[in-house]
């Protein structure tokens, strides 16, 4: 049985003023973009290096740190909808991936036998495979800012 991830791109408007009381509604997350758009893939490898899920060949930029109590309404139904089914929820913000290391390479216990055969972050997260998802969080970020555009998943067996 294999492992699949969910998830969502959020975004939060960062032109409103919160010192209005009215404006509150719109500092919230807000669903953008259903992963399933953008990414339909099953890479362990991906899953690993982003989230710890599956394959441990790379410190992973944001492992299991649970599903955020703040996620917007429909992405926290998405979540719930299913049923215990779910693990290893995370979240990781654009911000946080411009910050990574895209040449680091893969840890030394891998299964490569050569250091030279390590894979880097950049070639297990392919633009032919993430791309999309890194385009829509890219343009998201241009207008809103990276601190508030993330990707929020989980995954089921």
């Amino acid at each position: 049985m294999g492992t699949d991830i969910h998830g969502f791109i959020e975004v939060r408007n960062s032109h409103i003023d919160a010192s209005e009381p009215d404006d509150e509604l719109f500092l919230r997350w807000h669903r953008a973009m259903d992963l399933c758009h953008v990414y339909d893939g099953r890479s362990y490898e991906a899953f690993g290096c982003l989230f710890g899920v599956r394959n441990a060949s790379f410190e992973p930029l944001a492992a299991q740190r649970g599903f955020p109590p703040d996620a917007s309404r429909a992405v926290a139904r998405a979540f719930e909808w299913e049923d215990g089914d779910a693990h290893s929820a995370s979240w990781i913000s654009w911000a946080e991936l411009t910050a990574a290391d895209w040449d680091e390479q893969e840890l030394p216990n891998t299964v490569r036998s050569r250091p030279e055969d390590r894979l880097t972050r950049r070639q297990v997260l392919r633009d032919e495979d993430w791309g999309d998802v890194w385009t829509v969080m890219r343009a998201l970020a241009k207008r809103h800012g990276a601190e508030n555009v993330r990707l929020v998943v989980w995954f089921d067996n």
